[in-house]
């Protein structure tokens, strides 16, 4: 006898088939990637989103820099803002396993989640408010307890301030879902100076000054132009580019949107996504 299930019916039917294995990955993972500039909120935005989504962790590209020995120089200085300051092999190989396996990659000790991200921005009843929210879409009879309750799936949710540059094209083919921050230069600078320094392989690195002038922003600029119109990172997104790398963005609401805005806007696109992609399997 022939079965006909309602739209809504069949729209839980693809639900569920995405927490058996996810369609974005072919595994139990699902790989969020957060990327912008140094000092665009990444780390903090990754840290409120693990506490708000069930099942999820966090991996920092930061983790798969090499020895100092190895970097390259740049002004006479040492260059950990570029893509050969990164073992890309190591960081895909750790992108692989959770593909595979659904969990944090017993092979990496992450030194990043030693280093402050200072006060946060988001108050308390702000935080409580998402909670609610994603609680709420969580409970039987909405998507993401058909996502999320029985099945295994993870969520990784991938940090880093160069995820997205050409040089990353084999990086971004292993990213389900990319999420791009914006920064101005003066944000950006005033953040990263503010900082106290960095947990590292070999101990602790403290930016010399100038760092940011001679090494920080001009390496984000060189990675990141091709994603915006006339190549200016301080200017509109080229909504074209990212539709083709299928590359999320809070296009035209400027550059220090404040982390409330972002959170929200972020929890409502993982959202978005992983019911997009569960339809699919109806």
């Amino acid at each position: 006898m022939k079965t006909c299930l309602s739209p809504a019916c069949t729209h839980l039917v693809g639900l569920v088939a995405l927490h058996r294995t996810s369609p974005m990955t072919g595994s139990n993972a699902v790989i969020v990637g957060l990327s912008g500039c140094s000092s665009s909120g990444k780390t903090t935005l990754a840290r409120l989103l693990r506490d708000i989504f069930p099942r999820t962790f966090i991996l920092h590209e930061d983790d798969f820099y090499k020895a100092e020995s190895e970097l390259p120089t740049k002004n006479g200085l040492l260059d950990w803002d570029c893509p050969e300051a990164i073992s890309v092999p190591d960081m895909e190989k750790a992108l692989t396993h959770i593909r595979e396996n659904g969990t944090f990659p017993p092979f990496v000790d992450s030194k990043e989640d030693q280093n402050s991200v200072g006060k946060c921005p988001v108050t308390d009843a702000k935080i409580a408010a998402v909670k609610a929210k994603v609680e709420a879409w969580l409970r039987p009879g909405n998507p993401g307890h058909a996502i999320f309750s029985e099945g295994k799936l993870k969520v990784c949710l991938f940090d880093g301030f160069l995820l997205y540059c050409k040089e990353m094209e084999t990086t971004m083919k292993l990213i389900d879902i990319k999420l791009f921050l914006l920064v101005s230069r003066a944000k950006a600078t005033q953040r990263r100076e503010a900082r106290d320094g960095y947990v590292t392989l070999e101990g602790f690195w403290q930016d010399p000054p100038g760092y940011v002038d001679k090494i920080v922003w001009p390496n984000y600029v060189e990675s990141h132009a091709w994603l915006f119109k006339d190549g200016n990172v301080e200017g509109d997104l080229s909504e074209e580019v990212l539709h083709e790398k299928n590359i999320k963005a809070q296009v035209k609401k400027g550059l220090d949107i404040d982390m409330e805005t972002t959170l929200d806007w972020t929890v409502d696109t993982i959202i978005t996504e992983l019911e997009r992609r569960a339809s699919k399997q109806s």
